[in-house]
């Protein structure tokens, strides 16, 4: 038998292998208990973003996207493909035009907009809080949420292919930074049959996380936002 300190020995040492690891232990039934190794892959660690200059943590299944494909450099994208969530952390140059107030839910709709979503909906929306870790040069930066609801189609898939998500969105205001950081994080409500996500997870309505042993995904976006933590201003081009 694998001893379980050997098999999170690997999970720390690399996130791509140590997933296909567990993976692979739990699928050969190696006489490790199932969901001790679903607890082992919703382990909450931290990561380093945009090389080391910005860190956020949430659950090891999660994986860089980057270590697949090319991601743009404004983004860092982690995937879970076995229930086709993922998080997307994006800095963008500050919307001077767009007020603190509601901010979140200006960048949910102007996503909806982007991705040709339909049956966009708004379920809740925060207020403005200031992000007090995140004051530079003395200007306060501010946090606000929203969290809708939609049809979108994945890739360049059509709209007969639509999937029903929930987008949770964080907008974190960088003032002295003059940037907008979005977090954003996907999780699926009803698969299309046709939908190319219907061959990893099955089509019809998903299966609720505490039924997969996973962290819910609004847990998973809280430790996502409430964790975002600035180590190198000059990544803003932002002189300390």
């Amino acid at each position: 038998m694998i001893g379980n300190n050997l098999i999170l020995g690997y999970l720390h040492s690399s996130r791509v292998l140590g997933w296909q690891l567990l993976r692979f232990l739990c699928d050969k039934d190696w006489r490790i208990d199932v969901r001790r190794c679903l607890m082992a892959a919703d382990e909450i660690i931290t990561r380093a973003l945009f090389g080391v200059a910005v860190s956020s943590s949430f659950p090891l299944r999660f994986q860089d996207l980057s270590n697949i494909q090319e991601v743009p450099n404004h983004q860092e994208i982690f995937v879970d493909p076995s229930r086709d969530e993922s998080i997307i952390i994006e800095l963008l140059d500050f919307k001077h035009d767009v007020e603190d107030h509601g901010s979140a839910v200006w960048f949910l709709r102007d996503l909806a907009s982007e991705q040709d979503a339909e049956q966009s909906m708004l379920l809740e929306q925060s207020g403005i809080v200031e992000a007090v870790g995140l004051r530079y040069r003395d200007v306060p930066s501010v946090v606000s949420t929203a969290v809708g609801q939609m049809a979108v189609s994945k890739g360049r898939q059509g709209r007969e292919a639509q999937n029903i998500v929930r987008v949770y969105l964080a907008n974190l205001r960088l003032k002295g930074a003059s940037t907008d950081v979005l977090i954003t994080a996907y999780e699926p409500v009803f698969i299309n049959p046709l939908s190319t996500s219907a061959r990893s997870v099955g089509a019809g309505p998903a299966v609720p996380a505490a039924d997969s042993g996973c962290l819910p995904m609004a847990e998973v976006f809280k430790h996502a936002v409430t964790s975002f933590t600035v180590h190198d201003w000059s990544l803003f081009g932002a002189v300390s």
